[in-house]
């Protein structure tokens, strides 16, 4: 079985963790602008620094994954409008590929067929994925209010 795209990309070793500390808290400072552009420099090989303009957007981006690769993780960028396979949608949500599948067949979570395989798009998953976390996190309330009432000692 082929490895899936999603979890191909490696963990950050720890000078990457270091410098991404660094970065994040540098280029933090700048996206309070009410500028739709930053212009950031990059130094080549030999130290000439090249002044690159990027939108706004771009630049928060860019402190968001940072942030995560501070953090030690792994970061990999989807488009919104990309389209994976079941095993790709399995793996962002931390179920089975049949589970998922089941899923897809009950109607909770759109998608379409390209030949004979089956395709969610990105941002249908991501829509999910946020409905499910909000779900479970109301759920979890709800058991601790019960909790709290029936005095079962979790205080």
């Amino acid at each position: 079985m082929t490895p899936s795209p999603v979890l191909e990309t490696p963990l950050p070793v720890e000078r990457e963790v270091a410098a991404a500390v660094e970065s994040q808290r540098a280029l933090a400072a700048y996206l309070s602008t009410r500028f739709e552009t930053q212009r950031i420099t990059i130094f080549d090989e030999r130290n000439h620094g090249h002044a690159v303009e990027l939108p706004t957007s771009a630049l928060r981006l860019l402190v968001d994954i940072l942030a995560e690769l501070a953090d030690g993780n792994a970061v990999k960028v989807v488009p919104i409008h990309a389209e994976l396979t079941t095993q790709e949608a399995a793996d962002m949500l931390n179920v089975s590929r049949p589970h998922l599948v089941k899923l897809l067949e009950s109607g909770a979570l759109p998608f379409h067929k390209a030949g004979k395989h089956r395709r969610v798009r990105f941002a249908d998953l991501m829509a999910f994925k946020a409905e499910r976390d909000r779900a479970s996190s109301q759920d979890m309330e709800e058991l601790a209010r019960q909790a709290q009432e029936l005095r079962l000692g979790y205080e």
